[in-house]
């Protein structure tokens, strides 16, 4: 490469690095700033580690952190494994209609946030579908009161996320399975494998890096989820579905507002995605990486 075209190289790259560090690294590093500030508004002053301090005895907090926790732990597996039964099934070559099933579990990853959630709080509604067919099969006697009682609203949080994002996984494990090579299939049969001891002492193994990519996504993802509480319970009810993302747009727009706090409850979410990657890919990860 001449001098010419590196320089050219260098200056679309560098238009790109700046939009990165304009538009990126520098509301990164304004809100940490941001979080060591105290104050009304945009009349904030120093405040040291008060805003941290804070969090550790503030209700509200505590109950958000709990409420996105218990998203994760119980979301997170169940998208993760339903996503990658899927993919085994739809990746059978013997299935009819692969492309109709694929198309039609993706399609909730495209519709509109608003739209899904509006569509599901009709669903959850006491006279819903859910119901009336749960009544119908005889397995509940009175309606669920889904949307207003604490622990069925997250159940209905968990199962609308569940059904939005499962797709998304799906089209990963989708392309990592027909990456794998048929022959090593064909010489388990003739050993005699099982298609449970194909699963796991082939397909599992060969899927490792993925399954550790869609579940460090998913758990970012859990530990941001906003759209769907807002739509669907908004926080309620008593904040029992309330996540740390939609208390920080309380804290901005619905309380007197209040940044220094929002900043330092964001940088909290911060903390948590890079110490739960951080484990899982020591659990998870290569050891030769």
């Amino acid at each position: 490469m001449n001098k010419k075209e590196n320089r050219s190289g260098w200056g679309f790259v560098s238009i790109a690095a700046i939009c990165i560090l304009i538009f990126s690294f520098y509301p990164m590093l304004q809100s940490l700033i941001t979080s060591f500030q105290s104050g009304m508004g945009v009349n904030l002053q120093f405040a040291g580690t008060t805003n941290y301090k804070r969090l550790f005895t503030d209700p509200q907090f505590l109950a958000a952190l709990k409420n996105t926790v218990t998203y994760l732990i119980v979301q997170v597996p169940i998208m993760t494994i339903l996503a990658l039964f899927i993919a085994v099934l739809l990746n059978d070559n013997q299935l009819k209609f692969k492309g109709l099933f694929r198309t039609a579990i993706f399609l909730p990853c495209v519709t509109s946030l608003v739209a899904y959630s509006v569509l599901f709080k009709s669903l959850f509604a006491q006279d819903g579908i859910f119901n009336q067919f749960l009544m119908t099969l005889r397995i509940i006697q009175q309606p669920i009161q889904w949307i207003t009682d604490p622990f069925w609203a997250k159940v209905a949080i968990i199962i609308a996320v569940t059904w939005r994002w499962t797709g998304y996984n799906m089209i990963f494990y989708l392309s990592a399975l027909q990456n794998i090579d048929p022959s090593i299939y064909e010489a388990a049969e003739l050993d005699g494998a099982t298609g449970f001891t194909k699963f796991f002492r082939i397909t599992a193994p060969l899927l490792k890096p993925i399954i550790l990519f869609t579940t460090i996504m998913s758990t970012n993802g859990t530990l941001q989820i906003f759209d769907e509480i807002v739509n669907l319970t908004n926080g309620g009810p008593a904040n029992a579905t309330l996540s740390i993302s939609q208390y920080i747009y309380n804290l901005c727009f619905k309380y007197t507002p209040n940044f220094g706090y929002a900043a330092a409850v964001s940088y909290s979410i911060v903390v948590m995605v890079g110490l739960l990657s951080f484990i899982q890919f020591k659990v998870g990860g290569d050891k030769n990486d």
